[in-house]
């Protein structure tokens, strides 16, 4: 896959013109007190992989708690769809994540805002999970321009009558999916199958010498929720930060080794970009 993505690698450096405004805001909403450290990977992944800015959205509860975790991530209280269609007034925030413990009522509140703002948007975990009982709901929401990251659960729940299909060929029922969708969308495996409503697809083989099966541990899809929006907020179109931050999750995880935990994730990245830019130097 590396070949096939040379030319998305190419476009990760950065200029010594720019600015940190040249390179994006992402923004990371996330759940009530207690309940926040999920966005947090996200928010890091996002950081990481080189967006200029990331604020974290929060109910105004949750302020203090991400507070005492984070510090070059911005916080924003975000109550309700209404507060968080005020924020995205201004358009430099580019790029949005929803999903990664949310909860699913909060979920059902900012998700329509989210997709009718124009905005490239991630959308994974509660956010998919919300509209389980009428997944139709969403895929009217959804433009080419969002990214859906269900793990197998989330896409039967989500495409229902392609489960037994996805078993047999993920590849089919996965383009099937973007097609009905109108999105971009990753389904989470050893093997990550990635597809685009205008047939597209792509692959991330975690199996046989890449394989890096210490990747199923908690919180390691999130930080891919968070990669994918850091390079949306960057200016990648939606299926070409799907792969290329399906492969930039996949090489930190197997650089890194057993024993990974998911905050090991973004922290690899550095390493890994150095190695992929700067030929290690």
């Amino acid at each position: 896959m590396t070949s096939d993505l040379a030319p998305l690698i190419a476009r990760l450096h950065k200029r010594a013109d720019q600015h940190k405004y040249h390179h994006g805001h992402a923004v990371i909403l996330s759940g009530g007190p207690g309940a926040g450290g999920a966005a947090r990977l996200a928010a890091r992944g996002a950081l990481r992989v080189g967006a200029g800015l990331v604020t974290l959205g929060c109910p105004p509860a949750a302020l203090a708690e991400n507070a005492a975790h984070l510090d070059a991530v911005m916080l924003r209280p975000i109550e309700d769809g209404r507060a968080l269609a005020g924020m995205l007034d201004d358009h430099r925030f580019n790029a949005l994540c929803l999903g990664p413990g949310m909860g699913v009522e909060r979920a059902r509140d900012l998700v329509p805002t989210a997709l009718g703002a124009g905005r490239t948007v991630v959308l994974d975990a509660d956010a998919l999970s919300a509209y389980g009982p009428d997944p139709r709901v969403l895929h009217a929401l959804c433009t080419a321009q969002t990214v859906l990251t269900p793990h197998a659960g989330e896409f039967a729940r989500l495409f229902p009558d392609l489960a037994d299909a996805a078993r047999a060929d993920e590849a089919a029922a996965t383009r099937e999916a973007a097609l009905r969708s109108g999105a971009v969308v990753l389904l989470k495996g050893a093997v990550t199958v990635i597809a685009a409503p205008d047939g597209s697809l792509a692959r991330s083989d975690a199996t046989g010498p890449r394989a890096a099966p210490w990747l199923a541990t908690a919180g390691a899809g999130d930080v891919l929720a968070g990669i994918i929006t850091g390079l949306l907020a960057r200016g990648f179109a939606a299926f070409d930060a799907a792969r290329l931050g399906s492969f930039l999750h996949l090489e930190a995880a197997r650089a890194f080794g057993p024993g990974l935990i998911a905050e090991d994730l973004p922290d690899g990245l550095p390493g890994l970009l150095r190695n992929l830019l700067c030929g290690g130097q």
